[in-house]
């Protein structure tokens, strides 16, 4: 019995199309065609139906198309490390990337800033298209885990890469060689290093660059202590060095907050960046260009590293099955400033 406008209808959070259908006085096949796109329907029986469905507070579900296709058009974005200025950055590149493609995300949290891994298990639970990160994924046990979902998975500056995850990097190796020389032609023969997690890869490789060509010229040890990538690690781990004999002059930090602390620490014991000590960071923040700071910096290309991983998905996502994992490194922008006796201000 179709039912009349105003007529009580069994309260529900969410109308059904049948509930259009029947209050519509229509069949639940022209409710579905009038909200696919192309589907044919009558001008009057679409009438009926988007009165109907404006009365009853319907919208479409996507579960039906969801189950019919196995595509959701969502991606999960899986973050943590929201302390850093970068993976904010990043976070609303994706999303406005994501939109722009006719796509959703979903936002996963995780406790960890620079790995994937403890989100895996739940990952599992979630029916979408693709997952993406900023984070690393640290062992093959974990991109198996992954592999084992059948979604593409795009991780930044992870090594491994398998049928089903692959990877967008930064050259990280490379800027390290590139400040490790400018260091040297600006006359330094002390080095240190403000180092991220151990865990991280792209700290490891950071640090592997920079170590490399200090080795090569023969210039002695470089002294490390651990920053995290926090200002209040960066900025405690230069007191400690520098409070030493014989400290650096020239440092290369993980990342630009703990460049920023290091900076401050250095102006609170008495040091004249750059005269005394040499500084450069790593992701290009904003606050890098501040009259403050002024930091040498490596700024990572954020908008072509989602570029990146979106093509990956869409070329994972159109095959019927996974392939050989893609791995893509994008080189960062050097940007000289004053803390390495540069001028340039970007």
């Amino acid at each position: 019995m179709a039912y009349q406008k105003g007529s009580p209808i069994h309260p529900k959070r969410y109308p059904s199309s049948t509930d259009v259908a029947r209050f519509a006085g229509v069949s639940q096949s022209a409710v579905s065609r009038t909200f696919k796109p192309g589907a044919s329907v009558s001008k009057e029986t679409r009438q009926k139906i988007l009165a109907a469905a404006k009365e009853l507070g319907y919208r479409p579900s996507l579960i039906p198309r969801i189950m019919l296709t196995h595509r959701s058009y969502l991606v999960a974005i899986v973050v943590g490390g929201m302390y850093n200025p970068f993976y904010s950055t990043i976070l609303e590149q994706f999303l406005v990337s994501l939109q722009d493609a006719g796509k959703q995300a979903l936002l996963v949290h995780v406790n960890s800033g620079h790995t994937l891994e403890p989100i895996v298990p739940k990952l599992a639970s979630y029916r979408v298209d693709a997952i993406v990160s900023a984070l690393s994924i640290l062992s093959p046990r974990s991109a198996d885990h992954l592999a084992q979902l059948k979604i593409p998975v795009v991780s930044f500056n992870t090594p491994i890469v398998n049928a089903w995850v692959s990877s967008v990097c930064c050259d990280n190796f490379g800027a390290g060689r590139t400040i490790a020389n400018l260091f040297i032609a600006r006359g330094a023969r002390r080095f240190g290093y403000i180092a991220g997690p151990e865990a991280s890869p792209s700290n490891t490789d950071r640090f592997a660059g920079y170590s490399s060509v200090i080795a090569e010229a023969g210039l002695g040890e470089i002294k490390i202590r651990v920053g995290d990538f926090r200002y209040d690690g960066g900025h405690q781990a230069t007191l400690e060095m520098f409070r030493r004999p014989n400290p650096p002059e020239a440092l290369f930090c993980a990342n630009d907050l703990s460049a920023v602390g290091a900076i401050d620490a250095l102006h609170k014991l008495g040091l004249r960046v750059p005269n005394d000590v040499l500084v450069c960071g790593f992701d290009g923040i904003p606050a890098t260009s501040w009259d403050a700071y002024e930091l040498t910096t490596f700024r990572q290309d954020g908008q072509r590293m989602v570029e990146e991983t979106l093509k990956i998905i869409e070329r994972r996502s159109a095959a019927e099955a996974a392939s050989t994992g893609v791995s893509v490194v994008v080189p960062p922008e050097f940007i000289e400033r004053a803390t390495t006796g540069g001028s340039v201000r970007a």
